[in-house]
């Protein structure tokens, strides 16, 4: 049995005319490029959309869709998942005390505002049937929120009641009528 060897420069030359003759630096050709803009940049139209693009096309969604931009949050949750997250809806968001979305949303609080939006979301997908009363399930900012079941079957977070629940690609989305606050 012949015994196989590595020689550097053998390697190279084979590299070099399997590529057509023609060497390749890699790293070379990516010196000076930007980050592109993330995963949220892509335009998908034939696709399941994912959590923000359904947030996006809901209009009782659109102060949380703000919330997303402002905390710099909306790339994370497009990537591929999946999720579960609790969206609040503007009416929620309004109930909140006066000022405090308005002083979130300012750039000296984007950490602030993103621990609370990573609040929202559980990884994995949880449908309505895997909540079970009493369970605290572990949030993406570390901290968990509680279940609560209700006799007539209404589920609440952490008190916020459940009042809808949409598939995404990357997820589920449970749309609740309060914000989430970790204590």
């Amino acid at each position: 049995m012949k015994k196989l060897f590595y020689h550097p420069i053998l390697f190279v030359a084979l590299t070099a005319l399997s590529c057509g003759g023609q060497s390749t630096n890699h790293t070379a050709n990516l010196a000076g490029l930007a980050p592109g803009p993330g995963q949220s940049a892509v335009m998908d139209d034939v696709s399941n959309p994912n959590v923000v693009q359904v947030a996006v096309g809901s209009p009782d969604h659109s102060t949380l869709v703000a919330a997303l931009k402002a905390a710099d949050y909306v790339d994370a949750l497009t990537n591929v998942g999946p999720f579960t997250v609790f969206a609040p809806t503007n009416t929620a968001f309004d109930a909140l005390p006066a000022g405090t979305l308005d002083d979130l949303v300012k750039p000296e609080n984007q950490r602030q505002l993103r621990d609370i939006l990573e609040y929202h979301v559980l990884l994995g997908v949880y449908k309505p049937g895997d909540f079970v009363n009493g369970r605290n399930l572990g949030t993406a900012d570390g901290r968990s929120v509680t279940v609560a079941l209700a006799e007539d079957g209404t589920v609440t977070i952490n008190g916020a009641k459940i009042v809808g629940t949409v598939s995404a690609s990357n997820g589920i989305i449970h749309v609740v009528d309060q914000v989430l606050i970790p204590k």
